[in-house]
Order: structure tokens, then C-alpha cells, then sequence
């Protein structure tokens, strides 16, 4: 398998998670989104995945887009160790935590969408994190909603193994961190997140452990 993967896109990390928790080997092949003009604009990478986004996995040749496509395909192809629970309700649980994150957070928070408010629209850079961070919180406060004093949590998202649902939601709280949002209000997410960050599997996803890496430029 090869993974098309830029190493701070939240997608892609949630995808080298799952990969991971899955004990699936794969070559990382980075596509650096800022580079050139952004190298997923690339004619090449498109004719690949006409979104021109990460993470695309090539699994033998087919190629599948977007990270929760992804996942869901390697649940179905390599389903042991399971991603997802194995009750209806159970997986119904996972699934809205999951797409809470990917469907309702991330594309607001977006790099081409950050770039467009900056750029197209000339929105200053306060204004522009103060757009992340507050649809972040939203978003993080909904699923901690979610989480807190249910009876499904347990030491992660769903009961006391990693799923789905974990592998969404580290990404994005490291993203949130990036951008210094509260996390006072959210204390179900953090201790979650500690949980997550014990696991091999989440700690070699990490950004920091990637081979595109690039340290923070100094203020």
C-alpha cells in the first residue's frame, strides 16, 4: 500500500492511525500541500484524485480518495482488529462522533478554505484564526457533548479499545492546539486524547513522526 499523505492534513493523520491500529504496512508518499503552489494541484495527482486533497491510498493499483472512504475500505478488506463496534447501535455511535469531526469540523477549518478567506477574501490573519478557533470549539464542544457521562464512553471514544472515532478526533484536537483553542471546556476530549497518545499506533502517526516533517518556523 502507498499513502499519498501531507504530515500536518488532520485527514491523512487520521488515516495513518487507522493503518496503523490495523498493523498494515504502507510507503508514505508525501505531497507537500504549500510547495510549488501545492502539489496535489499537480496534474499528475489528480489524474490520481480528481479532489486534488489528501490522503489517497493505492492499494495495487485502485486508488481511494478521501480519508473516511479510506478507512471504512480497510475495515472491510483487513476487518480484525475492528475499527468499528459490533452492535448496529454501537457503530451508529462511532460513526456520528467520527462524521461529527470529518464532516462538520475539518471542512470549515480547511487549508483551501483558510487560504480563500486570507487570499480571495482579504480577511486578516487575526480574523482568520479567530474563524478556526471558534468553529473548532463549536465542533469540539458538540462532541464533547457527545462523549461526556455516556455510557458508551469508556477509556476511548467507544468503550476501552481505539476506534474510529479516536483516530478522528486526535487529528483534530492536534490541529486545535496549532491554533491555541481553549481546551478548559472539553475535558473528556483531553483525558481521551492522553489515552490515544499512550498507543504506538497514534504516537508514530503523529506529524512529528512522519518523513516530511517540518518543524514550526520561530516566531
Amino acid at each position: 500500500m502507498k499513502l499519498y499523505s501531507y504530515f500536518r492534513s488532520s485527514a491523512a493523520y487520521r488515516v495513518r492511525i487507522g493503518l496503523n491500529l490495523k498493523g498494515l504496512a504502507y510507503e508514505t508518499v508525501p505531497v507537500h500541500l504549500l510547495k510549488d503552489g501545492g502539489e496535489q494541484l499537480s496534474a499528475g495527482y489528480r489524474a490520481m484524485n480528481p479532489t486534488a486533497l489528501v490522503p489517497t491510498l493505492d492499494d495495487g493499483g485502485l486508488s481511494v480518495p478521501q480519508s473516511m472512504a479510506i478507512l471504512e475500505y480497510l475495515e472491510e478488506t483487513h476487518p480484525d482488529p475492528a475499527l468499528l463496534p459490533a452492535d448496529a447501535a454501537g457503530r451508529a455511535r462511532v460513526r456520528a462522533i467520527a462524521q461529527t469531526i470529518a464532516c462538520d469540523i475539518h471542512p470549515l477549518n480547511n487549508l483551501r478554505v483558510l487560504k480563500y478567506l486570507k487570499h480571495n477574501l482579504k480577511v486578516s490573519e487575526q480574523d482568520k484564526d479567530d474563524w478556526y478557533r471558534h468553529w473548532v470549539g463549536v465542533g469540539l464542544a458538540a462532541i464533547e457533548a457527545m462523549l461526556a457521562n455516556h455510557p458508551g464512553t469508556g477509556r476511548f471514544c467507544h468503550g476501552d479499545q481505539p476506534g474510529l472515532a479516536d483516530l478522528c478526533l486526535v487529528p483534530q484536537l492536534f490541529n486545535a492546539r496549532r491554533f491555541a483553542c481553549d481546551e478548559s471546556a472539553i475535558p473528556t476530549i483531553v483525558r481521551i486524547d492522553a489515552a490515544c497518545a499512550e498507543l504506538d499506533a497514534f504516537r508514530q502517526a503523529a506529524p512529528e513522526q512522519q518523513p516530511d516533517y517540518e518543524a514550526p518556523k520561530a516566531a
